[in-house]
């Protein structure tokens, strides 16, 4: 059975930076897209950025240049580090592992950005 387990979140002041991670258990990420989205108090989820199994990322515009999200197949992590952070980063943060008849969602990391 697949799990996805976030870390790395907390309180940071702005300007400041995070790294969280995500582990899978079960089978390989290799063939798997992986991304992290995120959910602030009161809003939708929404995508924030996603690597494919080639290793190319991509981000939202409001994370761009920013953020940079990485993975280590070996270790069947993703990682998302993010600079220069801002109070509007606050939110849960989650990390997903798709693909062809794969779908499987970590239960999230909370981000405080707050001086």
């Amino acid at each position: 059975q697949v799990q996805l387990v976030e870390s790395g979140g907390g309180l940071v002041q702005p300007g400041g930076s995070l790294r969280l991670s995500c582990v899978s258990s079960g089978s390989s990420i290799s063939l798997n897209h992986m991304g992290w989205y995120r959910q602030a108090p009161g809003n939708e989820r929404e995508w924030v950025a996603t690597i494919i199994d080639g290793g190319y990322g991509n981000y939202a515009d409001s994370v761009k240049g920013r953020f940079t999200i990485s993975r280590d197949n070996a270790k069947n992590t993703v990682y998302l580090q993010m600079n220069s952070l801002k109070p509007e980063d606050t939110a849960v943060y989650y990390c997903r592992r798709y693909g062809v008849g794969v779908d499987y969602w970590g239960k999230g990391t909370l981000v405080t950005v707050s001086s």
